[in-house]
C-alpha cells in the first residue's frame, strides 16, 4: 500500500494548470483493472471548464481547493473547499469559479 499526500499532489497540480495552455492538470492517483473504485486529481485555473461530458458511472467530487460549479441541463451544483458533490447521472460539465483542485471518485460498472 502506498501513501498519498493529496495536499503535495495539489499543489503540484495547480502549479501545472497555471502554466497550461488548457489551463488544468489531473493524474489519476488510484486505480487499477482490480479495484472497482478510480480516484483522480483534477486541478482547474479560474475561468477554466471540464466541458460537457458523460457520467462515467456512480460517482463524487469532493473540493479539496477552491469554488467549482458543477452543472448538468439547468441545474447548477456550487462547491467549496470541504464540499461533496454527488455527480449527476447525466451529461455534465465542471467549470473552476477560482483557482480548484477537487478528487474525483467513480465507482467502475462491471
Amino acid at each position: 500500500m502506498q501513501k498519498i499526500s493529496l495536499d503535495a499532489r495539489v499543489r503540484e497540480h495547480l502549479e501545472r494548470a497555471a502554466t497550461s495552455s488548457a489551463g488544468r492538470s489531473a493524474e489519476t492517483v488510484y486505480s487499477g483493472h482490480e479495484h472497482a473504485l478510480r480516484q483522480t486529481l483534477i486541478a482547474l485555473r479560474s475561468g477554466t471548464a471540464l466541458a460537457e461530458h458523460e457520467n462515467p458511472g456512480e460517482a463524487t467530487l469532493l473540493v479539496l481547493r477552491g469554488r467549482v460549479r458543477l452543472r448538468s441541463g439547468d441545474d447548477v451544483w456550487e462547491g467549496m473547499a470541504g464540499d461533496l458533490l454527488p455527480v449527476p447521472p447525466s451529461r455534465h460539465s465542471l467549470e473552476a469559479l477560482e483557482d480548484s483542485a477537487a478528487l474525483l471518485t467513480v465507482a467502475k460498472i462491471p
